[in-house]
């Protein structure tokens, strides 16, 4: 295993053992439930918005290390946020997922990282039966933009 390799296992796995803001919410927000049919997977997440920026969000579920650390990774990115600005980093976060191990979803014109920390999870294109794993809560994550 690279060392590159290792920091991206440690990141994965500390997100599963520490979830980020864990729970729900209470006042105003959309609630958006999924789930992947093949393993079992659930994630749901609360999303509270205002004026066009992400305020606040809670996820919870239950599930693989992938799937629950992909869920947490992305609540810690999304707050702050403007609803464009959320959408984007969903679309570039599939899209790194679906592409062919060994390519780099981030522009080579741009300086730094894209998704930062989300990155950790494109080890797992090395298992293409996880990627619905990684995937879930960015799926749920659309759903809840799509009640807005």
């Amino acid at each position: 295993m690279t060392p590159l390799d290792e920091l991206y296992r440690q990141t994965i796995l500390d997100h599963y053992r520490n979830p980020r803001r864990r729970g729900a919410l209470n006042g105003p927000h959309v609630h958006a439930e999924g789930e992947n049919p093949s393993c079992g997977d659930e994630f749901f997440l609360d999303l509270a918005t205002e004026d066009g920026v992400v305020t606040d969000v809670a996820i919870g579920g239950q599930g693989c290390s992938i799937s629950q650390a992909s869920g947490s990774m992305m609540a810690d990115v999304i707050v702050g946020k403007t609803l464009d600005e959320v959408r984007d980093l969903a679309r570039k976060f599939k899209v790194m997922m679906s592409i062919e191990e060994g390519d780099n979803p981030v522009d080579p014109e741009r300086p730094g990282s894209v998704l930062g920390e989300l990155e950790a999870l494109q080890g797992v294109r090395k298992f293409p039966v996880r990627i619905k794993c990684a995937d879930l809560a960015w799926t749920t994550l659309e759903d809840a933009l799509g009640q807005l």
